[in-house]
């Protein structure tokens, strides 16, 4: 009696695989070389015309070799992206700037003559939290890329090693209270991986964005982490930046973590300029290179784990709706994606750059 179940699923599985084909005939028909955006709602959906595509798609940068599809992939490939765009490294931002400067603009709220200024003096930030209040631990992160070296999704595999073996001499003149030990993901060892997993400092692979993106690729080769004996000031290298600075500790002392901080990128800088007579990439508009455009400037994230009972239960809505007005971000301390559980909140800082 018709179709059995087998049958069934395989006209389904055939006839997707039919319409696909027939869908990317349609696509050079009705588009050209001109990609679809899968995500229709994105900056890069608003900002990459046919007219700029045409005009940079051939562009490839020198620092790396990155063009103007790779930037986008994600956008290309996901339906959910709000941003969807990534440089590949600092000639990016500059060779692909018609598509750059608009969107960098709009997402941070900055006009085209802005200019970033910044200040790392802990002398001027007043006051601290105060002690009443519920502070669990304070995390401060920034990131940092050396010049002359790809971001990660676009950086080779030699100049990745390069950032490498730049950052495990660097950390050999690190002052006492930062001293402490570089362990590279190749080849670690099961016992050192166990201790920073624990410890929560382990990054690892198959996050589908940035595997699109181009930032996993040759995994886990030229990538580490790096913190002090204290474990109160880590280094991710090469992970989505080439390296993410931490300062974190626990209770609430805000201005602590910040001073430390400060003298890390400082002792990091001044170890790479010796080392290799290279600056961190720093522009006069748009402030601290990174990967992503939503990180430029500061590249900043100032953060505390708090206890909100009162807001919990009055309104997580409003909450959210009073943070914005702080110019703050909430979330559940499971992380970005992680959600949120009981009272306890991930409090940062909703800005990098401008406003």
């Amino acid at each position: 009696l018709g179709y059995s179940e087998v049958q069934l699923v395989q006209k389904m599985i055939d006839g997707v695989n039919t319409l696909w084909t027939e869908d990317k005939k349609y696509q050079k028909q009705y588009f050209g070389d001109f990609p679809f955006i899968a995500s229709q709602h994105s900056l890069v959906a608003k900002h990459v015309t046919k007219e700029k595509w045409d005009a940079l798609k051939n562009i490839t940068t020198k620092t790396s070799g990155f063009t103007l599809a790779k930037a986008m992939a994600c956008a290309v490939t996901f339906n959910n992206q709000h941003c969807g765009i990534y440089a590949g490294d600092w000639d990016s931002y500059k060779d692909f700037a018609p598509v750059f400067d608009p969107l960098i603009q709009e997402y941070h709220g900055i006009s085209a003559s802005s200019k970033h200024s910044s200040d790392m003096d802990v002398c001027k930030i007043r006051g601290n939290i105060a002690e009443d209040v519920p502070v669990h631990s304070c995390r401060i992160r920034v990131g940092r890329s050396i010049d002359g070296f790809g971001l990660s999704p676009g950086i080779t595999k030699s100049q990745r090693v390069g950032v490498e073996k730049l950052m495990v001499e660097a950390v050999k003149s690190f002052p006492k209270d930062l001293a402490g030990s570089y362990y590279p993901l190749t080849g670690m060892n099961e016992t050192v991986r166990q201790q920073l997993v624990d410890d929560h400092f382990l990054f690892v692979s198959g996050d589908r964005n940035l595997t699109v993106a181009g930032m996993e690729r040759d995994w886990p080769e030229g990538r580490g982490i790096f913190h002090n004996e204290k474990k109160t000031f880590l280094i991710w290298v090469n992970e989505e930046d080439q390296l993410r600075i931490i300062s974190m500790q626990m209770g609430g002392d805000v201005r602590g973590v910040f001073e430390r901080l400060a003298k890390g990128i400082k002792a990091v800088g001044d170890s790479v300029k010796k080392e290799s007579g290279k600056d961190f990439c720093l522009d006069a508009k748009y402030g601290y290179i990174h990967s992503c455009p939503t990180n430029l400037g500061t590249g900043m994230r100032a953060s505390v784990h708090v206890d909100l009972p009162g807001w919990t239960k009055h309104s997580v809505d409003e909450l959210k709706a009073r943070c914005e007005e702080l110019h703050l971000q909430p979330r559940g301390t499971r992380g970005e994606s992680g959600g949120q559980t009981g009272f306890t909140y991930d409090i940062s800082n909703k800005h990098r750059l401008g406003y």
